[in-house]
């Protein structure tokens, strides 16, 4: 049996896992801040343990970590999304915010939870289908995916000779309380639970790229290949609609 680590664990596709994996027999420490959530899905199964932690902060995550025990995944999960509406009036505060979130708080792990990782352990990273093209509002958000990306994929590289696969995660629309937010169209949304199962199955093949669900994130890859200026004028279209 594993011992896996998956921060944003609370809710979502990270609480999904966390039981998923849990259900199978595996260890799992479940990070997230909110203790009562975490408590909650502790009692849910003996097999979770609570990895109490703000990741934005470094010393929390050190101090959260001094007992962890070496692990064979680490699933970085935690991100937030919060959307630029005025782009003349920009947010500079909210894009410090989201980029804070979903990248800084990353490196901060890496630095603190990569030495606990076993050789031929896995390092995962959840990001985002919106890292494949620039949408509409996505400024902060997107910009914050799609350096996670770049960074996952150059540290695939040089974890390549320490015997560690890494995985990224691109998940399409999937039903959590961060998308319960939005007041949009999500066409092809899941379930957590059915988003959590692609997971798992991807890892276990160690497989480098995990899209979800893989119809969605095939047609955004295949936009993502036209120039930039017919992407454009299609993406200018639907925000004038």
């Amino acid at each position: 049996m594993k011992h896996i680590l998956i921060t944003g664990a609370s809710s979502g596709i990270g609480k999904a896992l966390a039981s998923l994996y849990a259900n199978e027999g595996h260890t799992v420490y479940a990070g997230g801040r909110d203790f009562k959530k975490l408590n909650l899905l502790c009692r849910s199964n003996n097999k979770i343990r609570p990895f109490i932690c703000d990741v934005t902060d470094i010393n929390d995550i050190q101090l959260a970590s001094k007992n962890l025990p070496k692990l064979d995944i680490i699933i970085l999960n935690a991100g937030d999304c919060e959307y630029i509406d005025d782009p003349i009036n920009f947010d500079g505060q909210l894009f410090a915010r989201v980029i804070n979130t979903n990248l800084i708080s990353v490196g901060y792990c890496l630095q603190v939870l990569l030495k606990h990782l076993k050789p031929n352990g896995n390092l995962a990273f959840t990001s985002s289908s919106a890292a494949f093209l620039p949408l509409t509002r996505t400024q902060a958000y997107g910009a914050s995916k799609a350096g996670l990306n770049y960074l996952a994929k150059s540290l695939s590289i040089d974890l390549k000779t320490h015997n560690i696969n890494v995985s990224l995660i691109n998940p399409g629309f999937v039903s959590t309380p961060l998308t319960d937010k939005n007041t949009f169209s999500m066409p092809g949304i899941i379930s957590s639970d059915l988003a959590a199962k692609y997971i798992v199955k991807g890892l276990n093949k160690n497989k480098s790229e995990i899209n979800i669900p893989p119809l969605f994130t095939f047609i955004m890859k295949l936009f993502s290949y036209l120039p930039f200026f017919i992407w454009q004028k299609i993406a200018v279209r639907m925000i004038q609609k």
